[in-house]
């Protein structure tokens, strides 16, 4: 909910014999793995739950790793565009969303993420929902380079108030050819192209707006082409 506001909860639950809890936020997304701290306000006293999203069933946990629901339709956007046999990494999956979702259509996916609760949440989901060809890994995305000598079709970089910091390792790890997609926050248009051209110069970019995020800012995500010749970056 968006205000403290006990006697709305409790009529939410009278409403939506579904719901099982209402929570309050006690702020914004903080912290190196984005999560948030919350007041329960009716219900039972969780921050666990679990969702379905187009057909797929995820389980969530609002305090121990971030989850975003407004991205449901990307990630099917993104679903489309993959290939049959492709080889993809998301270098910051949280609990699993887009792999689940794109692994229907993919060889293989390498997720990684920094954070123990969404690699756990991530384990949890990939068995509901038998998913066998998604390779979970606990570690920080600087060394998918040095700790994976393959390379990937598609890279997906979901951080959006970092993930560009890492395009040198995005282009390090995407076959020539390939594509990356940079979720980024932005406040003009188009703010992210002249960095990324410099990091993979050859690339074609398709930016897209995905939603309004706060006054003057809004999530955008950019689809890289990376150039057949490569780039071989050097910072």
């Amino acid at each position: 909910m968006q205000e403290n506001d006990v006697s709305g909860a409790e009529e939410i639950l009278k409403r939506r014999p579904s719901t099982h809890t209402v929570l309050y936020s006690d702020g914004a997304v903080e912290g190196e793995f984005r999560t948030k701290s919350f007041t329960t306000l009716a219900g039972v006293p969780t921050t666990r739950t679990t969702i379905s999203e187009y057909g797929h069933r995820l389980t969530i946990d609002l305090s121990q790793a971030y989850f975003s629901s407004r991205l449901a339709t990307e990630r099917q956007r993104i679903r489309s565009a993959v290939q049959e046999g492709e080889v993809i990494c998301d270098m910051f999956c949280g609990v699993g969303p887009f792999p689940i979702a794109l692994a229907e259509r993919a060889s293989w996916i390498l997720a990684c993420d920094k954070n123990p609760s969404a690699i756990h949440l991530l384990r949890e989901n990939l068995l509901t929902n038998h998913t066998r060809n998604v390779l979970p890994m606990l570690g920080d995305a600087r060394r998918l380079g040095e700790l994976f000598p393959c390379t990937f079709d598609r890279v997906l970089m979901n951080l959006p108030m970092i993930a560009a910091d890492f395009l040198p390792v995005a282009d390090q790890i995407t076959k020539p050819g390939g594509t990356i997609h940079l979720y980024a926050l932005q406040e003009e248009e188009g703010e992210y192209r002249e960095r990324i051209g410099s990091v993979l110069p050859g690339c074609t970019i398709n930016e897209r707006f995905l939603r309004s995020y706060s006054a003057g800012r809004w999530h955008a995500v950019y689809d890289i082409k990376k150039g057949q010749a490569g780039t071989n970056f050097v910072p």
